[in-house]
């Protein structure tokens, strides 16, 4: 079910430093220091959900949760009405090195957080995969910090 109230998101992340986490299942994984590009859906509420993943107190429920008590979201780049996380991780893993099983476990994708060493060429490729496709005239960005 697509509509106006859900959709895609990217969250473009800094970690500030290299770390181990344990992230959940998954268990411990190595995270060098960079930028993170995160891609998610939220059908029933993209905003909450959003707002939510911004929040630094809550219960921990997806494997982004575990990775953001150490790194801040620098940027959300939101796709409202239409559910494309899958194709723009397969389009990202293209590109850049990814954290294999991070945020894919309901879905066949081999992850859905990429890695880069800098901000602005992670930015720019997400911005340019959308250039042309049905949903680019729904991107929506908005710097968080």
């Amino acid at each position: 079910m697509e509509g106006p109230a859900g959709g895609t998101y990217i969250l473009l992340i800094e970690l500030p430093r290299d770390c181990e986490i344990a992230v959940g299942a998954l268990g411990p994984l190595s995270f060098p220091r960079g930028f993170y590009a995160y891609v998610g859906s939220a059908m029933g509420g993209l905003e909450a959900r959003i707002r939510r993943h911004l929040r630094k107190r809550k219960r921990f429920h997806w494997h982004i949760d575990f990775l953001l008590q150490r790194a801040r979201v620098r940027e959300v780049i939101s796709i409202r009405g239409k559910k494309v996380e899958c194709p723009l991780a397969r389009e990202l893993e293209q590109t850049f090195p990814c954290i294999p099983r991070f945020g894919s476990s309901d879905c066949r994708c081999k992850s859905h957080l990429f890695f880069c060493r800098d901000y602005r060429l992670l930015r720019e490729k997400i911005l340019k995969l959308s250039k042309g496709q049905p949903w680019d005239s729904r991107m929506e960005k908005g710097f968080t910090s």
